[in-house]
């Protein structure tokens, strides 16, 4: 050993033992090649477990020099002063045991993975598609494929790469820090998709935090494992450029939108099992098709740790869920989808995360993507952790997120949950409980800030698609352009609406003249955004009871009452999204641990249910009145409104050209009514276009005329009138022509 190679030895005595106890702070500093003071280079390798070890010429694998153990954990040491060349070498490597020698590469021969470019626009917030970078992906560096890791941690000590390709060794693979982003890199040789992994961090205190999947991890372990895997798409084949040129006039403010939202683990299953994403396509698809709807709206399947959660509690969002398969059988779901003509939309969940250990709850130590003063960064109601969007970092990545569905996925629209509890400072909680924006208000400006980024972004980005905000009170301007000053959704959720009309029908039909207004009061502010009309899954959830269920009366009554009210919704101003089972009338609450109710289909008042909301569908989608101008005032007359004792209202929707009106007549009592009048805008024939109370739906035997002429007698505002048998408990729709 030479002058020179003693005395690097004898200072880095207490480097080596920093390794070898897995806390060292740069290892990138001091394993691997180096050279040294005095001329030629060291080689410093940690190989656990190695008996003995050579350095060996890349290519020809002749041997360099046999590497000399100074500690007996296996840190081992080459002696390269001589050399004037630093050489191209691999490691080989004996494992005690085991006489056969293997090739290792260096891990720490690796230039800076992440230029500075990038990571300067991730620091600024600028990084909407840090998913290109951070996590894990594979590369070919130095002609060596591999897998590259980036993450941010920038209150760590050090942090590692561990799993069952390392024994889960924390020492074995450990990250280069980049301190001016708080970003820690590293490039793992000869790793290929599907090793499990997680990351080992050690915090600020030195003390080792439990281990954490990668937030930007593709794919994840199912339930209850937690790990992250590897992964590297394989070639798909996407079949949905006509989908994909022709979707923006198909989710447009003048389309006919009817969406089918549903729960992938509860829709259909095999026995007691989850269907996988490719043989759900291959059910779903078909039933959708068959029934009319437009759209379907799938519940949360980015990664979640727990069922009862639905997905609104994710760990992972760039990773479908391993509940229903892989993320190519994601892929397949959608491009089978967009195939059959139907849009397939995404609920995306940026408000809130679980506080599970292995997920991004004080993810270094600090709480980092979380706000510390739990005023600002706990939930209440969900026991879990709030987004601190005060973060450049933390706003890319969920900016990132949403983009990446768009991108990778080819989803058609984002339904963005709770958004109500992002935009309020004081959501759900008292005085005292929550910190005033620099203003004094309780307006959440950052959330404000991220939400017209992403729709900015995502609208700008991505050709056709639509963003949906739920948002259950009357914050203004959710549906207008960022650049007139509003947050930038293209819908809303009508949570009124849905809150009103389900309070007026669960009502006696005797008693519901005096609620008259549930009814009626949506109209006044039907056009102040762009609505979509929502019986979600929270409708039939936490013992509320099924959509029938709620309805009064005996059988016959629930059923002719939940047919009147869904002709109502679907001939109401707004878009239209029905929960699954809705459809067909399912008897008990949904439960996301089974099948829903197939069975009742066997009995003929659910069949004929479902034969209806196939008929609106079809009318809704045929009829350019009951569309075209959903968003729009002058699309929408009221006829009749003011006369809660009858409680039968009557309106008029109007197509853009004005020349095919449709008349809707909703009689919520058991009342027949014969030679009932009612004002039309034009004079001529009017067609019956549906009647729920036709026998084909289980209606009675009163059947509504097919045509009607209009009379010159006014009536309802209007010089021209007819006069009509309205059934009971019905909703009848005519058309002009």
């Amino acid at each position: 050993m030479t002058l020179s190679l003693a005395l690097d030895c004898a200072a880095d005595s207490l480097q080596v033992d920093a390794i070898v106890k897995g806390h060292h702070e740069n290892p990138y500093g001091f394993m691997g090649i180096h050279s040294l003071s005095g001329g030629g280079f060291i080689v410093r390798a940690f190989i656990p477990a190695a008996e003995k070890v050579e350095l060996v010429q890349r290519g020809s694998k002749r041997r360099i020099v046999e590497m000399q153990c100074i500690h007996e954990d296996g840190f081992f040491l080459a002696d390269l002063s001589y050399r004037k060349r630093q050489p191209s070498f691999l490691y080989k490597v004996w494992y005690k045991g085991n006489k056969k020698a293997y090739f290792v590469e260096d891990i720490y021969s690796v230039p800076l993975l992440l230029n500075s470019e990038i990571l300067t626009q991730f620091t600024q917030g600028d990084l909407i598609d840090a998913y290109r970078y951070f996590g894990c992906h594979q590369e070919t560096i130095n002609g060596i494929s591999g897998m590259r890791f980036s993450l941010w941690a920038p209150s760590a000590k050090r942090v590692a790469i561990v799993g069952e390709f390392n024994l889960w060794d924390g020492r074995k693979h450990l990250m280069r820090k980049r301190h001016e982003a708080g970003v820690f890199e590293a490039f793992i040789p000869g790793m290929s998709s599907g090793e499990i992994y997680k990351y080992e961090i050690q915090a600020a205190d030195g003390g080792l935090l439990p281990l954490k999947a990668d937030p930007y991890g593709r794919r994840g372990e199912l339930r209850p494992s937690n790990a992250s895997i590897t992964y590297v798409a394989e070639e798909f084949t996407w079949e949905d450029t006509a989908w994909i040129k022709k979707r923006g006039a198909l989710q447009n403010l003048d389309a006919a939108m009817s969406i089918y939202e549903i729960q992938m683990g509860s829709w259909n299953r095999d026995g007691e099992e989850f269907l996988n994403y490719r043989s759900l396509a291959d059910r779903l698809i078909p039933y959708v098709k068959e029934m009319g709807f437009t759209h379907i709206q799938t519940m949360p399947i980015s990664e979640y740790p727990f069922d009862g959660s639905w997905g609104y509690q994710p760990v992972g969002l760039f990773a479908p869920t391993a509940r229903f398969g892989t993320p190519e059988d994601f892929k397949y779901f959608v491009n089978a989808c967009h195939k059959a003509g139907i849009g397939v939309l995404f609920d995306w969940v940026p408000a809130h995360f679980p506080l599970d250990a292995h997920g991004l709850a004080k993810f270094d130590g600090t709480c980092l993507y979380e706000h510390e003063d739990p005023r600002q960064g706990y939930h209440p109601d969900w026991n879990t952790g709030i987004f601190n969007l005060c973060r450049n970092e933390v706003v890319n990545y969920l900016i990132s997120s949403a983009l990446f569905w768009l991108d990778e996925f080819h989803i058609d629209g984002l339904r963005v949950d709770a958004v109500s509890s992002m935009l309020y400072l004081n959501y759900s909680r008292e005085e005292g409980e929550w910190i005033p924006n620099i203003n004094g208000g309780h307006e959440n400006l950052e959330a404000i800030s991220l939400l017209q980024k992403m729709n900015i972004h995502a609208y700008g980005n991505f050709d056709g698609v639509i963003t949906i905000a739920e948002e259950s009170t009357a914050w203004p301007g959710l549906t207008t352009p960022v650049d007139l000053g509003g947050v930038g959704f293209g819908y809303k959720w009508n949570m009124g609406w849905m809150n009103d009309s389900l309070t007026y029908m669960k009502e006696d039909p005797l008693h519901r003249q005096h609620h008259h207004e549930k009814i009626t009061f949506s109209l006044n502010y039907a056009f102040t955004e762009n609505f979509i009309l929502p019986l979600s899954h929270d409708e039939v959830v936490h013992g509320k009871g099924s959509i029938l269920d709620r309805m009064p009366g005996d059988d016959w009554q629930k059923f002719a009452n939940l047919r009147a009210y869904y002709a109502f919704m679907w001939a109401h101003p707004g878009k239209k999204l029905l929960f699954m089972g809705c459809e067909f009338g399912q008897s008990s609450e949904w439960n996301h641990d089974k099948e829903l109710e197939w069975w009742l289909l066997d009995h003929a008042p659910h069949q004929q249910t479902k034969s209806l909301i196939s008929a609106l569908n079809k009318v809704y989608k045929s009829s350019p009145a009951l569309h075209e101008l959903d968003c729009a005032e002058e699309g929408f007359r009221w006829l009749q409104w003011e006369r809660p004792e009858d409680s039968i209202i009557a309106f008029v929707r109007f197509d853009k050209s004005f020349h095919s009106p449709v008349l809707v007549i909703c009689n919520f009592t058991p009342l027949e009514r014969t030679d009932y009048r009612i004002g039309v805008p034009k004079a001529g024939q009017w067609s019956l276009l549906l009647n729920t109370d036709a026998v084909q739906y289980g209606g009675s035997a009163i059947e509504a005329k097919d045509h009607v002429m209009s009379e010159t007698v006014a009536w309802d505002g209007e010089s021209e009138s007819l006069c009509l048998t309205v059934p009971p408990l019905s909703t009848t729709l005519y058309r002009f022509g």
